[in-house]
């Protein structure tokens, strides 16, 4: 059976001299702009998901009401990628065009640091239109109360945890931008983030940008009484117990273990055989 889709070496190729260089060529009002939609539409998946969640292991189970969480998490990087925006995560692959010697390391630190905080942005805002329209009271608070926990849970991780989750995340992130990448239209691309999306998600694993979103929200919830939480669940908490960790554990999932390995199979190979 054939696909209509690029070749993997193909898929590297483009990445490397086309897409990815031109990512650090954008303008900082351009990465802003399109760094803060991406916060805000990986945000809308987070807010989904909770929502989905939040009552449904109690009917189907807890491993298909993870499953489903992850369903509909994965409309953020559908968003990301066909609508068009900036998200820290996926371009963790730039260091493809670092290794090629098509971008040099300080475009890929301008276009790395302007997008994560430009992602931080966008998630906070959506946290703070998501409080102001009330619907954290849904049943009678219960998805507040569930979101609450989510946050609560994500800070008292420990760091090797939150980090071995951020690898693990990342890693199927960044195939979900390269298997998109790889397709030839809009459905291809929607089937290709899809499955990644919906296996980082229900696994449990940990992306910094969504936890933008995931742990604000908490915080803003916290004095309303929903319920009990730990002592984890400060800005600080947020910084320390999960950001970092999860943010270093995403660079590596993504650089290292999808950028930089393909790099080595399929660009610099082909380069070594011309």
């Amino acid at each position: 059976m054939e696909f209509d889709c690029k070749a993997p070496a193909n898929v590297a190729d483009s990445l490397t001299r086309t897409v990815c260089v031109k990512k650090t060529q954008q303008s900082v009002l351009n990465l802003t702009i399109l760094g803060i939609f991406a916060g805000v539409y990986i945000g809308f998946g987070a807010q989904l998901a909770t929502l989905v969640t939040h009552d449904l292991a109690a009917h189907v189970g807890l491993g298909l009401s993870k499953f489903f969480g992850g369903a509909v998490f994965s409309v953020g990087l559908m968003l990301v990628v066909i609508a068009g925006a900036e998200l820290f995560t996926g371009n963790n692959l730039i260091l493809l065009s670092v290794l090629d010697r098509q971008v040099k390391l300080r475009g890929l630190f301008r276009n790395w640091t302007v997008v994560y905080f430009a992602n931080f942005a966008g998630a906070l805002l959506l946290v703070l239109l998501m409080y102001w329209s009330g619907l954290w009271k849904t049943g009678g608070g219960a998805l507040g109360a569930a979101a609450l926990k989510l946050a609560d849970g994500k800070v008292s991780l420990t760091f090797l945890e939150a980090l071995a989750r951020g690898i693990l995340c990342n890693w199927l992130v960044c195939l979900a931008v390269w298997m998109a990448v790889s397709a030839r239209d809009v459905a291809g691309k929607i089937l290709a983030i899809f499955f990644p999306i919906m296996a980082f998600v229900a696994s449990g694993f940990e992306h910094s940008i969504a936890n933008m979103y995931f742990i604000p929200m908490g915080l803003v919830l916290k004095g309303q009484g929903l319920a009990e939480v730990s002592a984890n669940l400060t800005v600080g908490g947020m910084v320390v117990k999960n950001l970092i960790p999860v943010t270093i554990g995403n660079i590596i999932g993504g650089a290292l273990f999808v950028a930089a390995l393909y790099w080595i199979v399929y660009v610099r190979k082909s380069k070594k055989e011309a």
